[in-house]
Parts: C-alpha cells; sequence; structure tokens
C-alpha cells in the first residue's frame, strides 16, 4: 500500500527561482537521512512533449505514495489481531467519568441500538469530530480549537503515459499533485479550503473543480474538462486553530492534551496531525498515558508490519507466485489482489481448488468469495464499502454489477447479524 513514486516538479521561473529550489531539495535530500531513494536533479522536460512550450525544465526528486484508506483498515486490522474490539458504523454519543471509569455509550447508526462499554482511559482521536466530541459527547469545554481545512481531488483518464508524479506551481502559492493512479488513470489534487459543517457531508464544489482543472490545463498539452471526471472526492483535515490568515499557513503539526483529575479516570485527545506520522504520534500519545498503566510495554511499531505486508519480494513477483497457483484468476485480478490485500490474498484463497470454489461472479474479476472475505475481515456493512473504501471497483464496475454486490452484501449481513453485546 505503500511504494516510492518519482515526483516532477516543473520549474515556473516568475514563481520561484531556480537556485532557491536547488537548495530546498537538497535539503530534503540530505536532512532527510536517505537511504534507499534515489536523489533530486534537474530535468529536462522539452523531450516528454507532455508540457506547453513554456515549461523546460524542471526538478525530480523522490517521495513516496500511499494508498490511505487502505492505510487506515490495515491498521484498525492489526489493533483487532492484538485484541482490540472493532465496531464499524457505531458512534460514541456520551462517556461520563465516574468510579474511575469512563463509562460510554455507543450508537450503532446502521441498527439504531445502543450499547456501552468501560475503560480505564479514554483517547478522543476523533479528527473532525475532537471538539465536538468535548461539546456533544462530554458536555464540556474543549481545551483547544480546530480548523477545519477541506481537500478535494478529481480523478480522470490519464493526462500521460509517464510513470512520474508533477506537482504544479501555482500563482496563489498553492500547489497541486498530478498522480499516475491505477494504471488508467490520474489523480488530480488536492485543494485547500476552510469548511464548516458536517464533515461526513464534505463534498468539491464547483470551484474546486474548476480551479484543479485550471492548473492542468495551464501546464499540460493535454487539456481536460470536467466531463472526463470519473470521479471526486473530499476529505477534511482536522487542523488546530492558529489564527492563521489562509488555509496553507495553518500548522500540520498535532498537540496532544491530557487533562486527568484525582480519582477520575484519564482522557487523551489529539488535535491535528496528519497521516504520515501517524506512527510517531501514536507513541507519543502511549507515552502520555503510560503512567496510568504500570505493566505497559515499550516502543515497538517502527518495525511492525501491517497485515499483508510480510514479505520481502516485489509486488510484481508476488503477483506472479499467485498467479500460479491460481491461474484462472487472471493476471490483472492477480495484481488487484496484491496491490489490495498483500500476502492476504492467500487467506482470500484459502482452501480455493477451482474457480467454481469462488462462487458466483459478481462483476468482471469480482467473485463471492472476495465480498465473503471483506465482510468476515475487513468489517464491511454496505456497497460503497466495496467499491470505494476497500478498493477502488466504483471505477470499473457497471451499475448492474454494483447492484448484483449491493445485493449479496445485504442478503449475507441479514443471515450473519453481528451481536452488540460479546
Amino acid at each position: 500500500i505503500v511504494k516510492a513514486l518519482r515526483f516532477r516538479l516543473p520549474h515556473r521561473p516568475f514563481l520561484r527561482p531556480a537556485w532557491m529550489i536547488r537548495i530546498g531539495l537538497f535539503l530534503y535530500d540530505h536532512i532527510g537521512k536517505r537511504v534507499t531513494l534515489p536523489s533530486s536533479h534537474m530535468v529536462n522536460l522539452r523531450k516528454s512533449g507532455i508540457f506547453k512550450k513554456d515549461i523546460k525544465k524542471g526538478f525530480e526528486y523522490s517521495d513516496c505514495w500511499a494508498d490511505d484508506a487502505r492505510l487506515v483498515l490495515m491498521n484498525i486490522m492489526a489493533a483487532k489481531q492484538k485484541g482490540a474490539e472493532v465496531r464499524n458504523y457505531c458512534r460514541v454519543v456520551s462517556a461520563e467519568n465516574k468510579e474511575g471509569l469512563w463509562h460510554v455509550t455507543i450508537l450503532n447508526e446502521i441498527t439504531g441500538e445502543r450499547f456501552s462499554r468501560k475503560s480505564k482511559a479514554l483517547v478522543n482521536a476523533a479528527g473532525p469530530w475532537v471538539k465536538q466530541f468535548f461539546d456533544d459527547g462530554l458536555q464540556e469545554v474543549s481545551p483547544r480549537n480546530i480548523c477545519l481545512v477541506k481537500g478535494s481531488h478529481i480523478v480522470v483518464p490519464k493526462i500521460h503515459d509517464e510513470e512520474y508524479a508533477y506537482i504544479l506551481q501555482n500563482s496563489d502559492d498553492r500547489i497541486v499533485f498530478v498522480i499516475p493512479y491505477l494504471d488508467d488513470f490520474s489523480i488530480v489534487g488536492t485543494t485547500d479550503v476552510k469548511f464548516k459543517g458536517d464533515p461526513r457531508r464534505v463534498e468539491i464544489s464547483t470551484e474546486e473543480v474548476d480551479y484543479l482543472i485550471e492548473v492542468v490545463n495551464e501546464h499540460f498539452v493535454k487539456q481536460i474538462s470536467k466531463d472526463e471526471i470519473v470521479w471526486s472526492y473530499s476529505g477534511v483535515r482536522p487542523l488546530c486553530d492558529d489564527e492563521s490568515d489562509s488555509p496553507q499557513a495553518i500548522t500540520r503539526d498535532y498537540t496532544l492534551e491530557l487533562q486527568h483529575e484525582s480519582g477520575k479516570a484519564p482522557l487523551l485527545s489529539i488535535f491535528g496531525g496528519k497521516l504520515t506520522t501517524y506512527r510517531k504520534l501514536a507513541e507519543t500519545a502511549m507515552t502520555h498515558l503510560a503512567p496510568f498503566f504500570p505493566s505497559l510495554g515499550g516502543k515497538w511499531t517502527m518495525h511492525d508490519v501491517l497485515p499483508g505486508g510480510d514479505f520481502n519480494c516485489s509486488r510484481e513477483q508476488l503477483a506472479k507466485n499467485l498467479l500460479h497457483n491460481y491461474p484462472w484468476l487472471g493476471i490483472k485480478t492477480a495484481k488487484r489482489y496484491i496491490n489490495q490485500y498483500g500476502t492476504r490474498a492467500w487467506m482470500l484463497l484459502e482452501d480455493v481448488l477451482s474457480e467454481s470454489d469462488m462462487g458466483n461472479v459478481l462483476g468482471e474479476g469480482v467473485y463471492a468469495r472476495e465480498i465473503d472475505y471483506l465482510i468476515k475481515h475487513e468489517f464491511v456493512k454496505t456497497v460503497e464499502d466495496v467499491l470505494w473504501r476497500r478498493t477502488k471497483l466504483g471505477l470499473y464496475l457497471i451499475e448492474e454489477h454494483q447492484q448484483a454486490i449491493d445485493k449479496y452484501i445485504q442478503t449475507k449481513l441479514l443471515v450473519n447479524i453481528e451481536p452488540l453485546n460479546g
């Protein structure tokens, strides 16, 4: 779910001088203690033929790309393996601190049922809802404010055939990435817009779409339009409110607030932060909680492998190995399984001897067996979970096949009703 990627920054001299970019990349190469990734250098962009004539040179550097949705999911799966209780589509509606314990009331948003749990400590890692939890769940004043900043992306048929991602500078001091995606597409984003409202209802605006298209079309020979957008999505970043004038200037750093009164269970709240440093943040959080748990072990996450990541060959080789064991899968499906599930693809295919053991074909390359796996191991409850959150099959499957998957999921969940109080 994480792979190395070379990024290219087209040089636009009226925005930033070349010497400044060179110094920045020199520091990037050396301060970051680069070990395995290649260093940065200048590139001739005229040779590619994909840029407009005024864009002649650029700079190339190394970074990584991650499937953020699956990164979050795999951490949840890892937590379950280590004994955590996982409840999808369940929301904490209230928490009361009494008799040295937190008494937490939880709402199942699918069934409407409520249940409760007790804990010796409570961590408020609700992201964009971190302050709202104080307002609604605790009915207390939050120790900090947050600023919600919306970031939106569009997905279009691939703009170029190169393996590089491009980082486009704009006259408003913002940058837009154009990243190769799933072989057939390009992701274009992101925006930075202050957001007010329910983060669950966030969506891209017409102004954001126009902005992203305009930036792309200022750079590339191949022009894109609204009609070519196959998908768009938006997210909300919960940033610490430092009263900055613009969304870009707000710090991306995190702050932890520990609240503890004598005789009461502690509350640790996390404000801000970003996905790329989540393990460092998690270890910092556990350091704050360590005094309340004397038997707590030491740090261990640096070298811990997430579910499916226990292999030391390339993904391409792993896909070949899978295809050798299950030749009827086809290379396209084998690659998708490896990119999404890693070595857990063999768990998905456990005891499968032939294609007939995979169950009904619900769509191109989609068998009932895979949906069963997603329901059992990846907490799937809805068709949107499958099409957009666990996979990106929604980009490929026709409406008829999406409906077939939806019907299959609902039938399976009616048979396997999950108990709330277990």
